[in-house]
């Protein structure tokens, strides 16, 4: 495959990008563990550090933006504490806030991670995860196709956390909206409105959500049996790509030409906590940029490894992925 990565690095940044889905706040509070609490049988960590990251839906956001590409947010958080400190986040990072409505009636979904000798000890989450109601659900809608006649943008990538923004109608509507307009559409989903992504163009489930919606009792991962996976995926979905992460095994594409597992490489993993965002997100950019399937599943792949070595969701380092990118591709 002979490929100029440094033109395509560079065409990712004309791309404007917009995302669609379950934005929060993911906070870290770091310590160290000396001793156990004489109240019960539990660990007492010694906050040392408090740190505040950007989380779900806008962690897919956060790395579009760290590869250079313009990003827009379009959501509903709570117009609370944590949706303020997310708010700063985002603007922060050069990621558009306009299109996110604040709302009284929810709360920003807040994940709390306490930390101790680098291990996660405990997590609280502080979350509403109801659907959007039906004047919510317009008015996501209306946001989305203000966005697309301002911005025109190349791709919406729909990324659900399960916690009510993506509906199934929003899920239709945006797909609708996508196509009408000529828009790229790639989607994340979660088990819930797992088969409401119908038409859309790049579907990107772990093999994990794929074996739970299709109800499939074998960790086979060969060729044919992702290959069928495809196909019963197709059947419901009538979309153009398949794009399966398969944890440590690597990744899986398919489109209609084409099929292919990418091994992933070896790596030192610390956590795979926004893997996934890191992966649709590169993805979503370089078939913008490349309309090159297996280009864009090698370089996804190599993304999703590079900040499993971090504690904790971080965005891609785009000077990283080009080195990695530059030795193991070209």
């Amino acid at each position: 495959m002979v490929i100029d990565l440094d033109k395509i690095f560079q065409d990712i940044t004309k791309l404007k990008i917009g995302v669609i889905g379950d934005v929060m706040l993911d906070t870290y509070w770091w310590g160290s563990v000396d001793r156990i609490s004489p109240e019960g049988p539990v660990p007492i960590v010694s906050v040392t550090k408090k740190e505040w990251r950007i989380g779900g839906a806008g962690n897919v956001a956060l790395n579009i933006s760290a590869m250079g590409a313009q990003v827009a947010v379009l959501s509903i958080m709570g117009k609370d504490e944590e949706g303020v400190q997310l708010k700063k986040l985002f603007n922060d990072n050069t990621i558009d806030t306009r299109f996110i409505i604040e709302s009284e009636k929810r709360m920003t979904t807040n994940k709390i991670r306490i930390i101790g000798r680098n291990q996660q000890m405990m997590r609280l989450d502080a979350e509403r995860n109801d659907d959007l109601n039906r004047d919510e659900e317009e008015e996501l809608i209306n946001k989305l196709e203000e966005y697309i006649l301002a911005e025109k943008p190349q791709v919406i990538i729909l990324q659900d956390y399960n916690k009510g923004v993506l509906t199934e109608k929003v899920i239709t509507k945006v797909i609708e909206l996508c196509n009408k307009h000529h828009i790229i559409s790639t989607a994340d989903p979660k088990r819930k409105n797992f088969f409401a992504y119908k038409g859309v163009n790049l579907f990107k489930p772990n093999f994990k959500e794929v074996k739970e919606s299709l109800h499939i009792l074998s960790d086979e991962m060969s060729d044919n049996i992702l290959s069928e996976i495809h196909g019963q995926l197709a059947e419901k979905l009538h979309h153009d790509i398949s794009l399966i992460t398969l944890s440590e095994k690597g990744i899986f594409y398919q489109n209609h030409e084409e099929l292919k597992i990418i091994p992933s490489h070896i790596r030192n993993v610390a956590d795979v906590s926004g893997a996934g965002d890191t992966v649709i997100a590169v993805a979503s950019l370089l078939y913008a940029a490349t309309r090159n399937i297996q280009l864009t599943a090698e370089v996804a792949n190599i993304a999703g490894g590079i900040v499993c070595e971090e504690v904790g969701t971080v965005a891609i380092n785009k000077q990283q992925l080009f080195k990695e990118c530059k030795q193991l591709l070209t």
